[in-house]
């Protein structure tokens, strides 16, 4: 039986957010890195740990203290892998830094690989090129984006129900395609589902904002209806549990 905590203040402000949702009791071995306005988890494993997303570049700092207050520092290398939901800025924000630094593979799909090669979020998306031009300047102007120095090529491709075993991690990939063409999650042996942006829980559990592919987005979410999930950890809110989405399926 898998050890559970309650929910940390970090967490709990989380919860303030999504009213309709019970409290959900989460695994020793998942942590919530919670940022201004995206979730990161690092995850212990028997071999080291597993970082997945990275937060804003603008969060660094944050992030990095995090990891050290986890005894994860350079010399240690106990960070192992970092694995990326997507290709968006606000997850691989700190990767091409971490990985330098900690010394760790970067995994990711390769349907998102050029955002973070060109540092373009529009990249082999459906999006309205106006739209598109209005989002780069709001990012711009914001320091939203990846700079020069963190343009990054992953080290490893990632495809649709790889087991992530070899790698250190009890779980598996599922791809999610729909908030972006090369969008995954990963779910654990005990169900937890690690399903960055293609579900959210800011105000309560719905599928993603931004859609890039609606026809690609049902898919995915009968794909995540199919799946023995535990507790959804989505890249912005609060862990919910499956049951909790109430949207219909077409």
């Amino acid at each position: 039986m898998k050890k559970v905590r309650d929910m940390n203040k970090n967490d709990k402000k989380l919860e303030s957010k999504s009213l309709f949702v019970k409290q959900i009791a989460i695994p020793d071995n998942i942590q919530i890195i919670e940022l201004k306005n995206v979730n990161c988890y690092l995850v212990n494993t028997e071999v080291g740990f597993i970082l997945i997303d990275t937060g804003f570049n603008k969060d660094r700092a944050l992030v990095e203290k995090y990891l050290e207050d986890n005894g994860i520092k350079p010399e240690s290398k106990k960070l192992k892998l970092i694995l990326l939901t997507h290709g968006d800025f606000d997850h691989t924000g700190n990767a091409a830094y971490l990985r330098a630094k900690y010394d760790a593979k970067i995994a990711m799909h390769k349907d998102d690989v050029g955002m973070v090669e060109y540092g373009d979020f529009s990249w082999n998306r459906n999006i309205n090129i106006i739209l598109s031009s209005i989002v780069k300047v709001i990012a711009f102007t914001l320091g939203m984006r990846l700079k020069k120095k963190d343009k990054f090529t992953p080290d490893l491709l990632l495809e649709d129900k790889q087991d992530l075993t070899e790698l250190g991690f009890l779980a598996k990939v599922i791809s999610l395609p729909g908030h972006s063409k090369g969008s995954i999650g990963f779910i654990t042996l005990d169900g937890d589902f690690f399903c960055g942006d293609i579900l959210q829980n800011v105000k309560q559990p719905e599928p993603a904002s931004m859609v890039s592919d609606k026809e690609a987005l049902e898919k995915s979410l009968r794909k995540i209806k199919g799946l023995e999930i535990g507790t959804i950890y989505p890249g912005h809110g609060k862990p919910f549990e499956l049951n909790a989405l109430n949207f219909k399926i077409r």
